[in-house]
């Protein structure tokens, strides 16, 4: 008897999703200089490639044909970015994915045995990111528990900086063209509208970063009181953290204890564990965050506006159309790095809304224009 097209869609993206996972920790753990941690990256690889030998076997006993695996974009866009980056540039959008697979496997009755599996993927991810220099093999198989064998966010900003530059300018320009105005009134009002968003983000990151870099401080300076006044409580704090991420209790303590016997690694340990910080950065420079949000938002400002540098009227205007149209489904696909679901389905939602946008503002222009 055939096996019903629903099961066989079903088992099928259960398998490439478990052998795109597998290539993913594969690459990470191929980028990784520690040792330590790409020993990890190898274990949770091997946990994946056992999840798909599952839904493999259960293909060939149906007599299904098996699919030729290629990874995906996404997966080979991290690995890219993990190499080329650096590990710590991607590790948020990995947590992001596992924590979108999370429950995948929840209502899979031949999978119920996974579901802990993928959950523990999670912890250990958010551990990779929050540990300074990871931890050994040990410990990670006392986290994972259920593993017998066994960031981003800056990438994400600069998808969604761009995204905003290019929906916002092109909704810009289509209003004034609307309203019939001469290429160049459209061309120096473009340019006005990247410049004048370019600076107001790069003035509102600018403001944030500082705040948060000062907030920070201030509670580093406290931080260091506490620890200076009360170190017993501070090590006990860390010992509770340490015990509501999986660890042992008696292990949880000694690597506390470990951790406090420096005062400089003790500090840098609570900042990093209790505030969600790293004292070295202070949450990053305020500069460097206003620049890049800058140059985020011209770039993708500046693409419905090169037409009218060297192109007249109607043809300006579509090909302004055009290129914001591919710039849109760039962006729409990228931003599938983080959801997990399908580029083109992404893009194309991208380019309807932006599009849809762009409609409004000129349909605006054209009656003021009346």
């Amino acid at each position: 008897m055939a096996m019903p097209a629903r099961e066989r869609k079903r088992l099928t993206e259960n398998l490439v999703d478990e052998l795109n996972g597998a290539a993913l920790y594969d690459a990470l753990a191929a980028a990784e200089r520690d040792e330590r941690l790409s020993e990890v990256y190898r274990r949770l690889a091997n946990v994946e490639r056992r999840h798909a030998d599952r839904w493999q076997k259960k293909l060939e006993e149906a007599g299904e044909t098996l699919p030729r695996f290629v990874p995906s974009w996404r997966t080979r866009t991290l690995g890219w970015l993990a190499r080329h980056a650096g590990i710590g540039f991607v590790l948020p959008t990995v947590q992001s994915l596992e924590r979108t697979d999370t429950n995948k496997y929840a209502t899979q009755a031949d999978a119920a045995d996974f579901h802990g599996d993928e959950r523990s993927h999670g912890r250990v991810i958010q551990m990779m990111r929050s540990m300074r220099g990871g931890f050994a093999g040990s410990d990670v198989a006392q986290i994972e528990g259920r593993h017998r064998v066994a960031g981003g966010n800056a990438l994400r900003a600069a998808v969604l900086g761009a995204n905003d530059g290019l929906v916002s300018n092109l909704s810009l320009v289509m209003g004034v063209a609307g309203a019939a105005m001469s290429e160049r009134t459209i061309l120096i009002t473009g340019l006005a509208g990247l410049l004048a968003g370019a600076f107001s983000m790069a003035l509102g990151e600018w403001l944030s970063v500082q705040s948060s870099r000062e907030l920070y401080r201030h509670q580093l300076e406290a931080e260091e009181e506490e620890l200076a006044t009360m170190p017993e409580e501070e090590e006990e704090e860390l010992a509770l953290i340490y015990q509501a991420r999986g660890l042992p209790e008696k292990q949880a303590r000694e690597f506390a204890a470990g951790m406090m016997s420096n005062h400089e690694t003790a500090l840098e340990t609570l900042a990093r564990e209790e505030l969600g910080f790293n004292p070295e950065e202070l949450g990053g420079s305020p500069w460097v965050a206003a620049i890049t949000s800058f140059f985020l938002f011209a770039a993708g400002a500046i693409v419905p506006v090169i037409p009218f540098m060297f192109a007249r009227a109607d043809e300006a205007m579509l090909l302004s159309i055009l290129f914001s149209t591919m710039a849109l489904f760039t962006v729409g696909a990228a931003i599938t790095l983080f959801t997990g679901r399908p580029a083109l389905f992404s893009g194309f939602r991208q380019v309807l809304f932006g599009l849809v946008a762009a409609a409004l503002t000129f349909g605006i222009g054209r009656l003021l224009g009346a």
